[in-house]
């Protein structure tokens, strides 16, 4: 069984996935918004910023054997929320919610379905 700990923080990856766009639905998804409207670019920064901290807790061995996602960049984006938050560059924002989120989800998603698989084949004998 993979480690309990590594399932829990990939869901709450996912969750902050999908708060981003739960932010985007409610703000109307643009980028103009997203420089003008500081709650908008709060929201999405600061769940950038907590994928950015929970990718620290992953396992070693998850990272390793799940190597497609580029962990190390995750968070030193985290960093970059964090140390420039007021000052965060709308456009790097934009470009990590609108082309890096999807993939972080999908990828989280495939990896829970393998953990998942794994499992049951365990359980099945």
């Amino acid at each position: 069984m993979k480690n309990s700990r590594d399932i829990d923080i990939l869901e709450r990856i996912i969750k902050y996935c999908d708060e981003i766009d739960d932010a985007n639905t409610q703000f109307g998804k643009s980028l103009e918004v997203l420089k003008t409207n500081s709650v908008y670019k709060n929201a999405v920064a600061m769940c950038v910023l907590q994928i950015g901290e929970l990718t620290t807790y992953l396992s070693e061995e998850l990272k390793k054997e799940y190597d497609k996602m580029p962990w190390r960049d995750i968070k030193d984006m985290r960093n970059i929320a964090a140390h420039r938050y007021g000052s965060f560059d709308s456009e790097i924002l934009w470009d990590t919610m609108e082309g890096d989120i999807p993939s972080l989800k999908e990828y989280c998603e495939k990896i829970l379905k393998d953990i998942n698989k794994e499992e049951d084949e365990d359980n099945n004998g």
